[in-house]
């Protein structure tokens, strides 16, 4: 008994690669090969194909056909059942050894039972014919994907320009010439030319980054009993000084020390500040340290690279609104002395 392989591809730009390797996977002992010419397409009746016409003059009761996947051989349930009645009318069997049918060998059946056989792939229930549709139509639709994989080809509309034209489009834009006049010298629409220069158009082309914007100082009130921590605290030289130039603003029996500093100033002394959430520390210290917290994270955020180009008139008026609830507060403040 012999072993009959028979190989097909639908375009003369495909391979047998792939066939090649899993048939080679499969062992098959002594094959005798039948490669129909590149291009021979799967909507040509497998009847009619020259090679699988050979192969079946070729073959004798009790041989193997081996293909790799259904496909190579058959399109549609229409096909199936044709080259059905030829397998078993010559007694052939029949051997997929990859894809969404790896099957086989397939025996022919005695004669009393191809009526079964027929509506077991014509499927007597229309679910199951649709069933065998589809997983035959999904085998065809990953075999074009992994050719077009293999071309390295991508999906979607092919560009209106070709690739071979467009480094010139490119390069006669960057020399000053429009639009419109690339369009006319290409025959192609000007979003064809929009697509090809799109990297290239102004609202596209990324600006030089300037340099960062400087930090502006920010007025904050913070709460006395935090400045007399930091006070006790080991501060470096720039929060010190910055500490000891602060405005002290009477409170009633208390007061809160009006410092001008740079975000970054305001937001260095808060790791030291947490050590007045511990046992040692009264209440009102805690919730002193929160507020002043609260206060730095609202008007003095921490600044990254893309934080410090923000425009200096948010800062102002930042500003400009702490130091018009402070100055509300002294004027209430003042009201309730008198």
């Amino acid at each position: 008994m012999a072993n009959l392989v028979y190989k097909r591809e639908s375009t003369d730009q495909q391979s047998t690669d792939r066939q090649n390797l899993v048939l080679d996977e499969a062992g098959i002992e002594d094959p005798v090969a039948f490669e129909e010419a590149a291009g021979t397409s799967s909507r040509l009746h497998p009847l009619q194909r020259p090679k699988f016409a050979e192969l079946l003059v070729h073959a004798r009761p009790g041989d193997t056909v081996h293909i790799s996947e259904m496909f190579r051989l058959v399109r549609g349930t229409g096909h199936i059942l044709d080259v059905l009645d030829v397998l078993h009318r010559d007694r052939l069997a029949l051997r997929i050894h990859d894809g969404a049918f790896p099957h086989g060998p397939h025996r022919p059946p005695p004669a009393h039972r191809r009526t079964a056989v027929h509506r077991e792939v014509h499927g007597a229930d229309p679910r199951r014919r649709g069933e065998l549709q589809r997983d035959l139509q999904r085998e065809l639709t990953y075999d074009g994907l992994r050719t077009a994989e293999a071309k390295r080809n991508k999906g979607g509309r092919r560009p209106a320009i070709p690739d071979g034209k467009t480094q010139a489009v490119r390069a006669a834009y960057l020399e000053g010439r429009s639009i419109a006049a690339l369009a006319r010298d290409h025959d192609v629409s000007r979003g064809a030319i929009r697509t090809a220069v799109a990297d290239l158009l102004p609202e596209h082309t990324a600006a030089e980054p300037g340099p960062p914007a400087p930090e502006l100082p920010v007025v904050l009130d913070m709460p006395g009993k935090v400045a007399d921590f930091l006070r006790a605290a080991e501060l470096e030289p720039p929060e010190r000084a910055t500490l000891d130039q602060g405005v002290t603003v009477r409170r009633g029996q208390g007061y809160t020390l009006r410092i001008e500093a740079v975000p970054a100033i305001h937001r260095r002394p808060l790791d030291l500040c947490r050590a007045l959430d511990g046992t040692a520390a009264v209440p009102a210290q805690r919730k002193a340290r929160r507020e002043n917290e609260n206060r730095v994270n609202l008007h003095a955020p921490a600044t990254d690279l893309g934080s410090q180009s923000r425009s200096a008139t948010s800062r102002v008026a930042s500003a400009s609104r702490v130091q018009g609830r402070v100055c509300v507060g002294e004027r209430r403040s003042l009201g309730m002395s008198r």
